[in-house]
């Protein structure tokens, strides 16, 4: 069998600066301070070796910061090894950001032909596939609209059906089965298996063990840069879920190893009960304040919080943003704490990691990725027992019945 992709000895570092400024503006003497401000190397990769032969479907899996994307950028060319070598025979599509191309002011039908031409198709291949495309996308009626005036659902599915089309020797696939709705989550989960069928070499990243599952016979698992396991589907999938259990508890990580500008950052974390009192565990339905301590440097404006939960393999439930609830963003002149309150916590029990960022300006200050593991203990947020585990998150909801069907 022919072997389409081949990673040797490949490494990435990038850099990492002292930064005490929320703005940098582009001038030479600004250049000049950045050249001489003290930088270490941050390795995202370390010494990864694998192949992956033609036909072949490697899903690969690891928490968030593990490398995964790093990896994925420097298969599609999108960025270099500092070290090591990658050999990849054939036509290869990249599926990482949909709708990389796209230009509001064009129609769906014009950015179809824009966005294809730059994923390499010849305009013969896109109108051959023109039809196929709208279809599978299903938004025929909006196709001379401008896709500014498109809704995120219609824009996504659009974007996936160009990228979905273009037939590739090798696929590269990160996440974007997300897109859309459950429905159409199942067209892209389908669309997969036809290029699997047809032979197609394909490397998907994801989240979620059950598209794994249903894609991948081969697993990589990948934690801080390395390659921690190499094998049958269920084994590194046992194993990649198991490392989320051995994380009683996550220390907070060091400002060092973070991203953002350092004009704000964070300091901790801490759960906070409706008592006031700081826990280690929280009851489901319950009165719950999550309260992040920051540490400022200057005078900020414009300053917005946000705070992400997610599931132990990293698929967000949730994201709660400063400026839905507040008029305007924060200004901030000293070190304080912001307080992100759930008055009925709407998480089933179990464990689930939280997130948390702040920016100034529009520009990142801090971003904590795996600020905590939040645990949740049985509580009342529902009157009779809690529904099993498949349900993360709860809801309000009530039954009704009328035999008489009125």
């Amino acid at each position: 069998m022919t072997r389409r992709i081949t990673v040797a000895g490949v490494s990435k570092f990038f850099y990492l600066y002292e930064n005490h400024s929320n703005k940098l503006k582009s001038t030479l003497t600004n250049l000049a301070r950045l050249r001489m401000r003290k930088r270490r190397k941050f390795w995202a990769l370390q010494d990864l070796d694998f192949t992956v032969d033609q036909g072949e479907v490697l899903g690969i899996v690891g928490r968030n910061g593990s490398g995964k994307s790093t990896l994925l950028k420097i298969l599609s060319r999108i960025t270099v090894p500092s070290k090591g070598r990658i050999e990849m025979f054939g036509r290869v599509n990249t599926l990482l950001e949909v709708g990389t191309g796209f230009h509001p002011e064009l129609t769906g039908r014009e950015n179809v032909f824009l966005n294809g031409s730059i994923l390499g198709m010849s305009r013969s291949e896109i109108k051959s596939k023109f039809d196929e495309i709208v279809t599978f996308a299903e938004v025929e009626a909006f196709l001379d609209t401008p896709i500014k005036h498109f809704s995120s659902g219609m824009f996504v599915r659009l974007a996936f059906s160009v990228a979905a089309h273009l037939e590739p020797d090798i696929l590269i696939v990160d996440e974007v089965l997300a897109v859309g709705d459950q429905q159409f989550q199942m067209k892209c989960l389908q669309k997969m298996e036809e290029a699997m069928s047809q032979g197609r070499t394909v490397l998907f990243v994801s989240h979620d063990m059950r598209a794994i599952r249903r894609l991948c016979k081969r697993v990589l698992f990948l934690d801080q840069g390395r390659i921690v396991h190499d094998g049958p589907q269920e084994e590194v999938i046992a194993m990649y879920l198991q490392s989320f259990e051995d994380l009683a508890h996550i220390p907070f990580p060091d400002s060092e190893s973070r991203q953002g500008s350092g004009a704000l950052r964070f300091e901790n974390l801490a759960l906070i009960g409706s008592d006031g009192v700081p826990r280690d565990e929280v009851a489901a339905g319950s009165d719950t304040i999550l309260r992040m301590r920051y540490r400022c440097l200057s005078h900020l404006q414009n300053v917005i919080f946000s705070l992400t939960i997610s599931s132990l393999t990293g698929q967000i439930l949730f994201r709660c943003i400063s400026t839905v609830e507040l008029d305007s963003p924060f200004s901030v002149s000293k070190d304080g704490v912001v307080d992100c309150r759930f008055p009925r916590l709407n998480l089933n029990v179990g464990g689930y990691l939280v997130e948390i960022e702040a920016s100034a300006n529009g520009v990142l200050a801090d971003r904590v990725r795996e600020a905590m593991r939040l645990q949740v203990v049985k509580g009342a947020y529902y009157e009779g027992a809690l529904p099993n585990r498949q349900s993360q998150v709860l809801v309000d909801y009530s039954w009704q019945i009328n035999p008489d069907g009125a």
